[in-house]
């Protein structure tokens, strides 16, 4: 079983770059997608960024396109999110989720199997 922990969230200015983290744990991370979501109060949750962890593919929401970044750290397990420009509509619950690669393009929420448990970003303007 796949447990995943978000952290490095928090109160940031307008025009921030916070970086979100997300460590895996219960076993090595392998064919899997590694992908980051967020939802809004009232709203639906939103795709923001996914990298496969084999390939180093990425894609990204079409909202977040040019300012935020994913990767990963195969050695720790872990992906991140770097965040920059950031704007009061980016403030929201941030969640990494995690499924298996079998190709497509990364960005529905309903094919992830894994879900942490969010990280609150809190964008002040």
């Amino acid at each position: 079983q796949l447990q995943l922990v978000e952290s490095g969230g928090g109160l940031v200015q307008a025009g921030g770059s916070p970086r979100l983290a997300c460590s895996a744990s219960g076993r090595t991370l392998s064919s899997d997608v590694l992908g980051w979501f967020r939802q809004a109060p009232g709203k639906e949750r939103e795709f923001v960024a996914a990298t496969s962890w084999s390939g180093g593919r990425t894609y990204y929401g079409d909202s977040v396109k040019g300012r935020f970044t994913i990767s990963r750290d195969i050695a720790k397990n872990t992906v991140y999110l770097q965040m920059s420009s950031l704007k009061p509509e980016d403030t929201a619950l941030y969640y990494c989720a995690a499924r298996w690669d079998l190709g497509g393009t990364y960005t529905g929420r309903g094919q992830y199997d894994y879900w942490g448990q969010g990280t609150q970003v809190t964008v002040s303007s």
